[in-house]
C-alpha cells in the first residue's frame, strides 16, 4: 500500500493561496454579472462642495430663502435649463392644530411687539404688520379646510465634465433663482448626503425645509417643461429641454401648415421626407413639387408616382382645368376661380420679371388694357369650349393654351400683341408641355414632380402651374393630404406665385391639407410681404441651423431670446427649434437606420 505524500508547510501553505485566489477570482467573475455592478460607477470621490461620480463632477445645492409670494411655474426656468441637473422635492404634511396652535403663539408675539412699539412711540413697522396680517389670513383658510400646511425642502444637484463648467451652470442656475428672491447655498461638507437626497430612494439626508401652505406648494409643481407630446401623431424627433420625444399631429392645429427655413446641408429635405414617409404610415397622402431630385429615392421605395416635367418628357398638364368639385357652392364658383388662377399664370409668363421704369416705380407685368383683353380672350375661350358658369357644362372637354392663343389672336385691340408673347408656349421653344390636354394621375399616396430638368426662365411657371393643378384635385376629394413646396423662394420671386402660395396657405384647412413650405434663402423670403404672411398663416415652423444674416432677420420675426439666437447659428445638422402653436422646444431629428437609408441625399451616408 502506496504511502501518501507528506506536504510541507511552505507546499500547504501554498495550496490555501491558490483556492482563496480561485475563490476570489469566481466571485469577481460572478459579481460582474450582476446588475448593481453592471450600473455602478467606477469610483466615487467626496469633497467639501462637490463630489465625483465615475468620469462626471456634481455639486448638490439647496433653498433656505424664498419671497413673500411664490407665483406659478417659478421653478420651470430650472426644468428647462439646457443643463443636466436632478431636482428633488421633499413635501411633509404637518397637521392643521398644531400649526394653529404655533400660529397662536406667532401671532400674539407679533402683536405684543407692535403693542410695544406703539407704547414707545416707535414708527410703526410695515413688515410687522404685514406678518400679522399674512398669519392671520392663514389661520382663517386653515380653520375653514381650505388650507393645510406642508415643510418644503427643494434640493438642485448639477452635473458637469469639469470643475470649471461645473462652477458655470451653479452661477447660472443662482442667476436663476435670484432673480425671483429666492436664496441657494451649496451643501458645504455635506455633498455626501446632498447626493443621497436627489436619489431616487426618498432619503432626505439634508433636512433643509421651509413652511409653505397649499398655495405656495402648489406653485412649485414641476412638470412644467417644454413638451410637445400627443396620443396620437408621429414622432418628430426629441425634445432636447427633456429627452422627451416630440409626438406631434399637425392637423389637431388652427391649421396644418408649416415653413422650414435652414441653410443649405442643415437638414431640412432630410426631416420633411422624414415626416412625409412617417404621415403615409397613418394614412396620409404626399404630394410634392422637387426642383433638385432630392425625393426620387423615397418615391421609388415607397411606389409612389414620379412625374418628370420636362421640355422632352410626354408629361403634360393643362393649366385650364377645372376642379371635378361636388360642393354646390365651390362648383359654383369654379370658373371664376380658375380664371383669377390663370390671371396670375399668364401674367408670370407674358410679363416676365417686373421692371423698374425711370420715375422708380415697379412697371406691371401687363398693361391695364392688356389685363381687360386677356380677362375678355379667357372667358371666349372656355366658352368656345362649352363650358360657362353653370357648373353642368364643367364636365365637358377644356381648352388649352392653343386655343387662347387663336383667341387672342383674331381679336382686336392688344390681343394680337399678346398672341405673339404667348407664341413660345404653343409652337415656340416651351410647346407642348403645358399646352396640350393633361395626361397625369395623381391617384397615388405618394406624388413627386420633378422640375429640376426644366429652364430656369421656365421653372416658377411650371411650379405655379403644378400647384394649380394639385389644388384642383384638392379641391375635387377632400383627404388627409400633405403639400411639400421645396426652394419656395423661386416662387416668392414674382408677386402672382408668390399671391398663389399665400391663398394656398391661407384656404388649406378648408380642405384637409397641410402646406410645407420650405427654403434656403431666408432673406428674400421674409423680405416679402407675402411671405412673411404665409409664416404667419403657418401653425408649424421648424428653424434649423442659419447664417449669420438670417438669423436676425427669423429672430425679430419669431422673437427669440439671445440664447436661442446663439444657438440657432450653431446647430448640428439635425437639430433646430421646432414651434407648434405657441410651443416651442429644442428639438433633435432622429431616424431609424432604415429611414435614414430611404432618405439622406449624403452620398457617404447612402452607400
Amino acid at each position: 500500500m502506496a504511502k501518501k505524500k507528506q506536504l510541507t508547510p511552505a507546499e500547504i501553505a501554498a495550496q490555501a493561496e491558490a483556492a482563496e485566489m480561485a475563490q476570489i477570482q469566481q466571485a469577481f467573475e460572478q459579481g460582474t454579472n450582476t446588475l448593481r455592478d453592471l450600473i455602478s460607477p467606477s469610483a466615487i470621490e467626496i469633497h467639501s462642495d462637490y463630489f465625483r461620480l465615475g468620469t462626471k463632477y456634481g455639486r448638490t445645492m439647496y433653498v433656505y430663502g424664498y419671497p413673500r409670494t411664490l407665483y406659478t411655474g417659478w421653478i420651470s426656468p430650472i426644468i428647462n435649463m439646457d443643463e443636466v441637473i436632478d431636482v428633488s422635492m421633499y413635501i411633509y404634511p404637518v397637521e392643521s392644530a398644531v400649526v394653529m396652535k404655533n400660529l397662536r403663539t406667532k401671532v400674539t408675539q407679533l402683536e405684543a411687539s407692535m403693542n410695544l412699539n406703539a407704547e414707545k412711540g416707535r414708527v410703526r413697522d410695515p413688515e410687522l404688520e404685514a406678518a400679522i396680517n399674512d398669519a392671520e389670513e392663514l389661520r382663517d383658510q386653515l380653520q375653514v379646510g381650505a388650507e393645510r400646511f406642508f415643510r418644503f425642502g427643494l434640493y438642485v444637484t448639477l452635473w458637469a465634465d469639469s470643475l470649471d463648467e461645473l462652477k458655470f451652470v451653479q452661477q447660472k442656475v443662482e442667476t436663476i433663482f435670484g432673480r425671483q428672491m429666492i436664496f441657494s447655498k451649496v451643501a458645504s461638507s455635506q455633498q455626501e448626503q446632498g447626493l443621497n437626497s436627489i436619489m431616487p430612494q426618498c432619503s432626505d439626508q439634508l433636512q433643509i425645509r421651509r413652511n409653505m401652505n397649499t398655495g405656495a406648494i402648489s406653485t412649485s409643481f414641476p412638470f412644467t417643461s417644454a413638451d410637445l407630446t400627443q396620443d396620437k401623431g408621429i414622432l418628430y424627433g426629441v425634445n432636447m429641454h427633456n429627452n422627451g420625444l416630440v409626438i406631434f399631429d399637425r392637423f389637431s392645429l388652427e391649421n396644418a401648415n408649416m415653413v422650414v427655413f435652414a441653410k443649405s446641408g442643415a437638414g431640412k429635405s432630410f426631416t420633411v421626407k422624414l415626416e412625409a414617409l412617417r404621415s403615409m404610415m397613418v394614412g396620409a397622402e404626399v404630394l410634392i413639387i422637387d426642383p433638385e431630385n432630392e425625393y426620387a429615392k423615397l418615391c421609388d421605395a415607397v411606389g409612389g408616382s414620379y412625374i418628370r416635367l420636362s421640355l422632352n418628357s410626354d408629361v403634360r398638364i393643362n393649366p385650364f382645368d377645372l376642379p371635378k368639385v361636388v360642393d354646390s357652392e365651390d362648383a359654383n364658383d369654379a370658373l371664376r376661380a380658375n380664371l383669377v388662377t390663370l390671371h396670375g399664370l399668364f401674367r408670370l409668363m407674358l410679363g416676365g420679371v417686373q421692371q423698374v421704369n425711370v420715375s422708380g416705380q415697379v412697371a406691371p407685368a401687363l398693361t391695364a388694357n392688356e389685363e381687360a383683353d386677356l380677362d375678355q380672350a379667357l372667358i371666349d375661350t372656355y366658352a368656345r369650349a362649352g363650358i360657362t358658369s353653370d357648373p353642368l357644362t364643367h364636365q365637358s372637354m377644356p381648352p388649352t393654351i392653343a386655343n387662347l392663343y387663336d383667341t387672342l389672336l383674331h381679336m382686336g385691340g392688344t390681343g394680337p400683341d399678346l398672341a405673339q408673347r404667348l407664341r413660345k408656349y404653343t409652337t415656340g421653344t416651351f410647346a407642348g408641355i403645358f399646352s396640350q390636354q393633361s395626361n397625369v394621375d395623381i391617384n397615388n399616396q405618394m406624388v413627386v414632380f420633378n422640375i429640376r430638368d426644366l429652364e430656369d426662365e421656365l421653372r416658377p411657371v411650371a411650379m405655379y402651374i403644378v400647384l394649380s393643378h394639385i389644388w384642383n384635385v384638392v379641391r375635387a376629394q377632400q383627404k388627409k393630404r400633405l403639400l411639400i413646396v421645396d426652394e419656395a423662394w423661386q416662387l416668392m420671386k414674382y408677386e402672382d406665385s408668390s399671391n398663389f402660395l399665400f391663398s394656398l396657405a391661407k384656404r388649406a384647412r378648408k380642405y384637409y391639407l397641410g402646406l410645407t413650405t420650405i427654403t434656403q434663402d431666408v432673406e428674400d423670403f421674409m423680405g416679402s410681404k407675402m411671405g412673411r404672411a404665409i409664416v404667419a398663416n403657418s401653425s408649424m415652423q421648424l428653424l434649423l441651423k442659419q447664417s449669420a444674416s438670417a438669423v436676425d432677420v427669423l429672430s425679430d420675426v419669431f422673437k427669440l431670446t439671445e440664447e436661442e439666437k446663439r444657438r440657432l447659428a450653431n446647430f448640428p445638422v439635425g437639430q433646430g427649434l421646432f414651434f407648434a402653436g405657441q410651443n416651442h422646444v429644442h428639438i433633435q431629428i432622429i431616424a431609424s437606420e432604415t429611414e435614414e437609408s430611404l432618405i439622406t441625399t449624403n452620398p457617404n451616408a447612402a452607400k
